[in-house]
């Protein structure tokens, strides 16, 4: 018995299932997230405290730090890097 996708990369089953975009979406949200609740830590940031320096609201930063929350802008994204001293990267690969 033949399996179609036994030895096949991860990525190319997602792309012909039509999901590689969304995953790889979610997982760089995830990352993101990831990364300012570390940050924030590192720093010694409380929620009120890094809402208070990206001049935003508390739930703004919840909606950032949740990691399903696909909603988040990247005027947000670059206010919440700024606020813990760092500068947002985004490129094309």
């Amino acid at each position: 018995m033949k399996h179609k996708n036994i030895g096949s990369k991860f990525d190319d089953f997602l792309e012909e299932e039509g999901l590689l975009g969304e995953v790889e979406e979610k997982a760089l949200k995830r990352v993101i997230a990831l990364q300012v609740e570390l940050l924030m830590k590192e720093k010694n940031l409380s929620k009120t405290a890094m809402a208070k320096r990206m001049q935003t609201s508390r739930s703004s930063l919840d909606r950032l730090l949740d990691p399903c929350n696909e909603s988040v802008t990247f005027h947000t994204m670059k206010k919440a890097a700024s606020a813990v001293g760092r500068k947002l990267k985004i490129e094309m690969a």
